[in-house]
């Protein structure tokens, strides 16, 4: 992720951001919180970066709302893999909340990994007007960019620290089991070997006798 940031700039920003409108499983607020860190340690260009931020995300909400609009419900039965990736399933549930309760529904829908795509889809689907959508996906776009990627940036020393930290935490964390893993599997490997080993004297004890019960019926 850092590295699409560094090699892309604020394009990156851009691009990351309308993958996670177009259903990547990834919150949008975790693009919109590296790119306040990386303008907080000077990397970026903070009023750039943000404004990033928030085209990358109007862009991916709009093109998830042009799918829905001019494919509609045949959009899972023509192309089951695009729509199984972008929650055309979940398209149904939505449409009915999106009539009742537009704004608010977008607004939730920002915060919940995977129901975002398929809401702002329903609101293509169910004729929203784009003027309509676009004004209240401004609305909460700009409020959960604002608040995400300014705290980010005040805070960006205190939350590189709290990454860091998490990073040799996880890193401890994973080579910890690592090394269960890597023990386990040669413990069962030498139980395997035993098993075959035990199995083996087994049988040839019982070839031993059988040999020797033919060469006494040979002998009588």
């Amino acid at each position: 992720m850092e590295f699409l940031f560094h090699s892309g700039g604020y394009f990156g920003i851009i691009l990351f951001l309308i993958l996670t409108g177009c259903g990547l499983p990834i919150p949008e607020e975790v693009p919109i919180i590296l790119a306040g860190v990386f303008s907080s340690q000077g990397q970026l260009q903070p009023e750039w970066a943000y404004a990033a931020c928030l085209i990358g995300a109007l862009l991916g909400d709009s093109i998830m709302y042009a799918i829905g609009y001019h494919f509609g419900h045949g959009l899972l039965a023509q192309h089951p893999k695009i729509g199984k990736v972008i929650g055309a399933k979940r398209e149904a549930h939505f449409e009915q909340a999106i009539l009742r309760h537009g704004f608010k529904v977008m607004l939730l829908a920002r915060f919940m990994v995977g129901v975002r795509g398929p809401v702002y889809l329903a609101a293509g689907v169910v004729r929203m007007p784009f003027r309509r959508f676009l004004l209240w996906d401004l609305i909460c776009a700009t409020l959960v960019v604002s608040v995400f990627f300014w705290l980010s940036f005040a805070y960006g020393e205190e939350i590189t620290n709290l990454l860091r930290d998490a990073e040799m935490t996880l890193t401890l964390v994973l080579l910890l089991l690592a090394g269960v893993l890597a023990l386990w599997w040669i413990r069962r490997r030498r139980q395997r070997m035993l098993d075959a080993a035990l199995d083996q004297r087994g049988q040839d004890k019982v070839h031993d006798a059988n040999s020797k019960n033919h060469h006494t019926e040979d002998v009588a």
